[in-house]
């Protein structure tokens, strides 16, 4: 059964917010895929050579996808309070790139929309399309899929893992997609199977709730059973 509410609708797009970091690591998994990426381990200082601070710290060289996946950079968060001050930077993979310390590569979890973003700028600097001509073209197949608005930077780079607009019927068919292995409706593997179990693997834990953190998607369990689940600001949920 489905219903909305206050003027929503099942169709109509909304802000899914944090959500959309699960998009971003399905990205991700099918750059590696292809050959794009190398994979987690890949270290993510060569790939964005021109952004990184002059006086950069030199920590920031052990930082790999795999870190900015699980929130495991080390790196100080962009979200939270600091949120307001990183999107009124001019430039946010530098931003991101320039904050300081709290942790080692690879430390506790510190969940940062910065770690996302700066895995949508390498996909966009690695292929040389936008985060959404990718999310089009790799997710697009699988029925009623679709990205009806996303925001920028200022210099053009998606946001990864904010600001991205979907119906609930789309969320809903991204979950399938991965409930379902990886398989469209349509009998295409858009996503890689391993990626998935290895996304649903818990690499860290929330400090905030304690439930369990792979790549781009929070794990817990409910009545003995796993469940794993992309959550956004405001109740933007998506459960497998």
């Amino acid at each position: 059964a489905e219903r909305g509410y206050r003027g929503h609708s099942p169709t109509r797009p909304a802000n899914i917010k944090s959500a959309s970091k699960s998009i971003i690591s399905a990205l991700v998994g099918i750059a590696i895929d292809k050959g794009v990426l190398q994979g987690t381990d890949q270290k993510i200082a060569p790939l964005l050579q021109a952004d990184l601070p002059a006086d950069m710290d030199p920590r920031l060289q052990d930082v790999t996808i795999g870190h900015l996946l699980s929130m495991q950079a080390g790196l100080g968060r962009t979200s939270g309070p600091n949120y307001g001050r990183w999107v009124a930077s001019d430039n946010w993979v530098r931003a991101a790139l320039a904050m300081p310390f709290d942790d080692e590569p690879g430390g506790t979890m510190l969940y940062s929309t910065g770690s996302t973003h700066l895995l949508s700028a390498i996909l966009t600097r690695r292929t040389g399309r936008s985060t959404l001509e990718l999310a089009r073209e790799w997710l697009g197949p699988q029925e009623g899929f679709s990205i009806a608005a996303w925001d920028r930077d200022p210099q053009g780079i998606y946001l990864g893992g904010n600001q991205m607009a979907m119906s609930p019927r789309s969320l809903l068919a991204f979950g399938e997609l991965y409930r379902s292995g990886g398989m469209s409706r349509g009998g295409r593997q858009l996503v890689p199977a391993d990626w998935i179990k290895l996304s649903w693997q818990p690499r860290t834990a929330s400090r905030f709730t304690g439930d369990g953190y792979g790549y781009g998607w929070f794990i817990r369990q409910i009545a003995g059973e796993a469940v794993f689940y992309g959550w956004g600001y405001g109740g933007q949920m998506v459960y497998v």
